[in-house]
């Protein structure tokens, strides 16, 4: 008799994984309270590496099914779900994804809706990378300065250069500036 999981996961502990919970009943999925596995971790995290997820795995056998609301619960990418899915399909287990209609993920239909979604956001992902680098070269190239801005200005970064000509050790310096040893000999070194 084949045996109804629900996998619910999300990133921060300010979250609740009680939505997902609710869409998954809400879709007609009667589990019991026992095989509803939730938990919170970074979606960036591979799914081999989530705790609740790998003691689900411990749990299924063949004929399982496993539910999830979303392709990204099952992976941080698309490689990533796609081999989740084929080692659950090897296993036997049935794996349903309500953002896709339901449909099962290890069947034909599935795995080509799957693919062709994995694709896209595949594809967005790849734009919105050259799109910052894009945007952070325009930057660069017109003289704005990227990252973290500077812990002394200019006229202090001087002030250091003559101290430490001057002879005053790099701990001094940095008592006097109220700032770290690195950052003096950042500007030290910079001269």
């Amino acid at each position: 008799m084949s045996r109804t999981f629900a996998y619910a996961r999300v990133s921060t502990l300010e979250q609740t994984p009680e939505n997902q919970i609710r869409e998954i009943a809400a879709a007609g999925f009667g589990i019991e309270p026992h095989r509803i596995i939730t938990e919170t971790v970074s979606g960036s995290m591979a799914i081999a590496q989530r705790t609740g997820f790998s003691k689900l795995i411990e749990r299924m056998e063949k004929g399982d099914v496993l539910v999830v609301t979303k392709l990204d619960r099952l992976g941080r990418d698309a490689v990533d779900v796609t081999m989740t899915v084929a080692r659950l399909e090897k296993m036997g287990v049935r794996v349903h994804c309500l953002a896709l209609g339901g449909v099962d993920l290890t069947s034909s239909a599935g795995k080509m809706t799957m693919n062709v979604i994995n694709a896209v956001a595949q594809f967005e992902r790849d734009l919105l990378i050259e799109r910052t680098q894009a945007g952070l070269a325009r930057a660069k190239a017109q003289g704005i300065h990227l990252g973290r801005p500077p812990a002394l200005s200019a006229d202090q970064q001087r002030l250091v250069r003559k101290k430490i000509e001057n002879g005053e050790t790099v701990s001094a310096i940095a008592r006097q500036f109220s700032t770290s040893r690195q950052t003096i000999m950042r500007v030290r070194d910079q001269a």
